[in-house]
């Protein structure tokens, strides 16, 4: 097997996400994940790709301190300077949001179905910025027009609106911390073709405006190409190659790599840019 080396990040900036060694084990002692290691710096955008349990959305819920009961991180995660592995809640609590805000595949599970869409919104923007009253409203209406949303739809439950709607909500709710990195999980999967498109370069547009780091995370490596300058590629729990997306793109090492690339050059056109 081809041993992946960790895609560091290429400036000598700080990194903002800094992963080693991580792994995850259920109570019972198996392992889910093993040896992930990546670095993510400012501005930078990293992709995790792999098919369904290959364990990138372990991953996110590592970096977060989320995972679910029964489940633990070993290993090393470096979030704004806070390390996750063994914190306390109340720990990350300080830095979930701040650090990095995320953006889950299923917005009708991800938003709470009896709130309406303006004030989910509020509450990071009030945790935040110390807003109330007519600040905050004027601030929650500010932040759907940056995810391209009428105003309406702050009083509308998530029920209520459409599938590409809810995930713009849940943008603008990762987002309203004003955080560092974004984390996207496989935040198009859910969505048709056009909506799906019209999502990810929303997504785009955002991260590049406002300078964030960007985790980027999917099966699609057409998709991922066309998001993310470097990639991780995990198998089983693994990784089994890293680098810059163009190289893996041209040149995979790696029997899994090179079905993924075959696979979306036959269903994708978005790989002709990164063509030699």
């Amino acid at each position: 097997m081809t041993t992946p080396e960790p895609p560091g990040p290429p400036s000598a900036a700080e990194p903002l996400l800094d992963v080693e060694d991580l792994a995850v084990r259920r109570a019972d002692g198996h392992e889910l994940l093993r040896g992930v290691s990546f670095a993510l710096g400012p501005g930078e955008r990293l992709g995790l790709i792999g098919e369904s349990g290959s364990g990138k959305s372990l991953t996110a819920l590592a970096v977060m301190g989320l995972l679910p009961a029964g489940m633990t991180a070993h290993g090393s995660v470096t979030l704004g300077g806070t390390q996750v592995v063994g914190a306390q809640d109340r720990k990350l609590d300080r830095v979930r949001g701040r650090a990095a805000g995320v953006v889950f595949q299923e917005p009708l599970t991800a938003l709470d179905p009896l709130m309406r869409a303006g004030r989910q919104i509020a509450g990071p923007i009030r945790r935040r910025r110390g807003l109330r009253g007519k600040p905050l409203r004027a601030a929650v209406l500010d932040a759907l027009s940056e995810v391209r949303l009428p105003e309406r739809v702050a009083r509308a439950y998530p029920h209520e609106i459409s599938g590409g709607q809810r995930q713009r909500v849940a943008i603008a709710m990762a987002l309203a911390s004003e955080p560092e990195v974004l984390i996207a999980d496989e935040p198009t999967t859910a969505l048709d073709v056009t909506v799906q498109a019209e999502v990810l370069a929303l997504l785009d547009g955002l991260v590049a405006g406002r300078g964030m780091a960007l985790l980027f995370i999917s099966h699609d490596l057409a998709v991922v190409a066309g998001v993310a300058d470097r990639v991780v590629v995990l198998k089983d729990g693994s990784m089994v190659e890293s680098g810059r997306t163009r190289d893996i793109v041209r040149e995979p090492r790696h029997p899994y790599t090179r079905s993924l690339v075959d696979s979306a050059w036959a269903l994708e056109g978005e790989l002709d840019r990164l063509a030699p």
